[in-house]
């Protein structure tokens, strides 16, 4: 197996993509590169006490900074571009997470109006210990202290849209984007289905951990340190992301409503399994209805995110995005090694 070409990216404060599309590329690179990036937190590292409240130091709509976007040589409308994560490591030893007004999912929205107030503003600083991988939770209310387990994390990972769309990174669709799932660790590879040439292929939005929904609009915001492995698929198409870890295959849709976003991951699910599994379409439909997990990655975001997993020992023994995870689960085993 040759030994894989390494680019590590360390962007300046000014050298952040805030889209996906519209942003020139950072950098070109081949099929099977090894990206070694930083990625800044949501705030842009502008959080970093509960005085910064987020209307005061940060500039919407400069929220959501990206690494990237890399040019992925050969890309063309029709294929798809996988992401291998190999790591996800917190860059600091606190993290940030907020309420922010008219913002989440129990509160009045500029979307959804009421004559009650907004939620007022608050900021936590989660304390991490990465050698024993934990994040503190600290109540400001009460002397409550919870020790979590660290779980990183992308919000976002996307390429640039169809059609000459730019989106803001705090959008999901169709291209990837904040799409908020906890799904997105270490030791997944994600699908993206290429919309222009050279893909245009952004991260950022490290979380610490998040829980499913991320009811309150915002994660245990984190910088991070995050390896990467780009390959391309020509001649495949994946209409929206998809996710393979070793033990489940996934989809995602977002939109809204809701509804709308569940119905999207679970036709996704269902026509992956009539593509690369051999089941007919009401065969796939029947045995997804009895077998799928659900659950919601984001209710907060511009558009919502869910989510459809389903077992791997579940399904035959085929070979899906020809087989692209477990050849990338090699190469990362040797990066480790």
């Amino acid at each position: 197996m040759s030994t894989p070409r390494i680019l590590t990216v360390r962007p300046g404060p000014d050298e952040y993509a805030w889209t996906f599309g519209g942003a020139p590329p950072v950098a070109r690179i081949a099929p099977g590169t090894v990206l070694d990036l930083y990625t800044e937190d949501c705030f842009a590292g502008r959080v970093r006490s509960e005085k910064d409240l987020v209307s005061e130091v940060c500039t919407f709509p400069f929220l959501n900074p990206q690494t990237g976007p890399f040019h992925v040589e050969g890309a063309e409308p029709g294929d798809t571009v996988a992401v291998h994560f190999v790591s996800i490591e917190p860059a600091r030893d606190w993290a940030a997470s907020t309420t922010v007004p008219l913002f989440g999912a129990l509160t009045s929205t500029h979307a959804t109006a009421t004559l009650q107030p907004p939620l007022p503003e608050r900021v936590w600083i989660w304390q991490l210990d990465r050698t024993r991988r934990t994040a503190m939770f600290r109540a400001q209310d009460s002397d409550i202290e919870v020790e979590l387990p660290l779980d990183p994390m992308h919000g976002t990972v996307g390429v640039a849209p169809a059609h000459l769309e730019v989106r803001s990174a705090l959008v999901p669709d169709a291209h990837g984007g904040n799409m908020d799932t906890p799904e997105m660790r270490a030791g997944v590879t994600c699908y993206l289905g290429v919309n222009v040439e050279g893909a245009l292929l952004s991260l950022g939005d490290g979380h610490a951990r998040q829980g499913e929904g991320e009811t309150c609009g915002v994660a245990v915001e984190c910088a991070m340190n995050t390896v990467v492995i780009v390959e391309l698929l020509k001649g495949l198409a994946t209409p929206w992301p998809r996710i393979e870890s070793d033990t489940h295959i996934i989809s995602t849709g977002s939109a809204r409503p809701l509804e709308d976003a569940f119905r999207i991951s679970q036709l996704d699910l269902v026509q992956w399994l009539v593509r690369d599994y051999g089941f007919s379409e009401l065969d796939a439909y029947q045995f997804a209805t009895q077998t799928v997990e659900s659950p919601l990655a984001n209710v907060c975001d511009t558009n919502y995110t869910c989510v459809a997993k389903l077992r791997k020992q579940w399904l035959p023994a085929r070979e899906t995005h020809r087989g692209v995870h477990a050849r990338l689960r090699e190469v990362a085993a040797t990066l480790r090694s």
